[in-house]
């Protein structure tokens, strides 16, 4: 078609549309930003729920950007309508509140460069279809299902390429005339890409994790506009980044194969082009196969984000574990700087894994109870109060009827140089610490007693009744046992035990031991002198009583 022809043709396809791309680009001029500021953005589609996977793309989109003055934006990109499900959306925007990963700008928190949902763009994206269809770069195909299932058939019999590209574009060169009868027929239509690609040459790409790519060029005929005139994906997104000023597209590297594409609708539309930064997949060793496999939200109960919700893992060490991911050293960093925050590591492309990440359960019980063990007590109780309030009424209801001791008990053994790492996630604490409230203590009645030893249950009394002084320091209390143990036939210590054990009747260990069982139900706990300063000499008492009853 002549150039005159074209711009009849685009006319024709594109009534409705008046404004050109210069429009466009003035209303999204360039962002005022410092040099070397990333514009990054989360394009989830409304299809599926948030998954682990996702949100650790959307925290990589917000540590870049953050850490280098830059912006961060939601986008929904829902030109799937097909496959979008109710509350899709919300989902999406929920879980990002949920977890703190937030946004600078986009749908649902505003800014100047939306709208920021991709079914309210549709304008935008036919006037750049409609340059395209002037320059002769694109063009209406009207072929249909079956005519396209043939050739698909043909292509696989012949073991070529499969697409729509070279003699199998068959309405790539249709004349104006040829268009306007089968327009005057209803004919459905889609408009191509006409791709000046040759498979036969070679790109190549940089990508900030992967290093240098190559490729063949792209030569299909892609989809560019659906029959309804909504956007492909590969068409909006490119649109959508130049208008927006993405610096740094970051994404799963799913979509490596998809790059020849993006890179060649981003210089067919003369836009600068992102960079593009693709992160591996999160993975796990099938337990069945034993095969190394993506996360699945149905086999992996922890690959879904309400697994960290419900179980009261803290959002913030929730991002601890994101970052290990993001970034290999930052693990090592965390532990090795107690004082500082998430805020102050510098994030860099060059540490991000290459292959696949496995997730590691092990990893993630460790930073969590790191975690904890950075907090005060009472930072614990708050926290754990919060959780409960909403997840498990009938504790929050104890925990707020027992404040004070709850508090001390939390604070134990957290201020030395190597702090106690017994709590994982807010769960834990009920679970750790139900010895801390008497009636969920006389409700276990020694169930979570691990030890079958037979414990000297006279000698204890006589300890509690006639030895026992709270108000000494722990060293003055740990002195006086080990005279109480002596006194008694006990070793003072373990090791003189291990020497002539035949002498003793066991060592100072085993008697703390079996104070720690009567008073706590459990052979191991936080410091035993500070359980017991805490509980008074009269609980202690109730509580040895009570064990005796069990037992005899």
């Amino acid at each position: 078609m002549s150039e005159k022809e074209r711009i009849e043709l685009a006319e024709i396809l594109f009534p409705n549309i008046k404004h050109d791309r210069a429009y466009y680009e003035n209303m999204y001029p360039e962002r005022n930003l410092p040099e070397g500021a990333m514009v990054t953005r989360y394009g989830p589609s409304p299809t599926g729920s948030v998954h682990l996977g996702n949100l650790f793309s959307a925290f990589c989109d917000m540590v870049y950007a953050r850490q280098s003055q830059g912006k961060f934006f939601l986008r929904i990109e829902d030109t799937d309508q097909k496959r979008a499900i109710e509350g899709g959306i919300d989902n999406i925007t929920g879980v990002l509140k949920g977890f703190d990963i937030t946004p600078n700008e986009g749908y649902s928190y505003g800014g100047e460069y939306g709208p920021y949902l991709q079914s309210d763009r549709t304008e935008i994206y036919q006037t750049y279809v409609k340059d395209l269809i002037v320059q002769g770069l694109a063009y209406p195909c009207f072929m249909k299902e079956e005519e396209i299932a043939t050739i698909r058939e043909e292509q696989e019999i012949n073991k070529i390429k499969i697409g729509i590209y070279g003699v199998y574009a068959v309405d790539r060169d249709l004349s104006l005339e040829e268009v306007k009868e089968k327009l005057n027929n209803k004919e459905d239509y889609v408009i191509r890409l006409k791709s000046p690609g040759n498979a036969k040459k070679e790109i190549e790409i940089t990508d900030c994790v992967k290093g240098k790519l190559k490729f063949p060029e792209h030569d299909m005929d892609t989809v560019l506009l659906k029959k309804d005139g909504t956007p492909t994906y590969h068409f909006a997104h490119v649109i959508d980044d130049h208008l927006m000023h993405t610096t740094h597209v970051i994404r799963g590297d799913e979509w490596v194969s998809s790059l020849p594409l993006h890179i060649q609708l981003f210089e067919i539309m003369q836009f600068k082009r992102p960079e593009y930064v693709h992160i591996a997949p999160i993975t796990i060793k099938d337990s069945e196969t034993g095969t190394i496999r993506k996360i699945s939200k149905r086999k992996d109960l922890w690959a879904g984000v309400k697994y960290y919700q419900e179980a009261g893992i803290p959002i913030d060490a929730l991002h601890l574990y994101l970052a290990t991911i993001t970034n290999t050293n930052f693990e090592e960093w965390y532990l090795n700087n107690k004082d500082k925050d998430i805020k102050d590591f510098e994030f860099s492309f060059a540490k991000m894994a290459i292959g696949g990440t496995s997730f590691d359960e092990a990893k993630l019980n460790n930073i969590c109870k790191t975690y904890f063990s950075r907090k005060s007590g009472r930072e614990v109780y708050n926290e754990t109060l919060d959780y409960t309030k909403t997840n498990d009424p009938d504790y929050y209801k104890l925990l707020e009827e027992n404040k004070e001791d709850m508090i001390k008990f939390l604070s134990i053994e957290k201020d030395g140089e190597r702090p106690r790492k017994d709590i994982a996630k807010y769960s834990d604490v009920k679970e750790e610490f139900s010895y801390a409230i008497d009636s969920l203590f006389e409700e276990e009645n020694y169930s979570k007693n691990d030890s079958d030893k037979t414990y000297d249950i006279n000698l204890i009394i006589d300890y509690v009744n006639n030895y026992l002084d709270l108000n000494v320091s722990n060293e003055e209390w740990f002195n006086k046992i080990k005279e109480f143990a002596t006194n008694n036939g006990y070793a003072s210590t373990p090791k003189k035990y291990k020497k002539d054990p035949d002498n003793f009747k066991g060592h100072v260990g085993d008697i703390c031991e079996a104070i720690r069982v009567m008073i706590t139900g459990r052979t191991k706990s936080p410091d035993l002198f500070s359980i017991m300063k805490i509980l008074g000499k009269e609980r202690i008492i109730k509580r040895i009583n009570l064990y005796q009853n069990t037992i005899s």
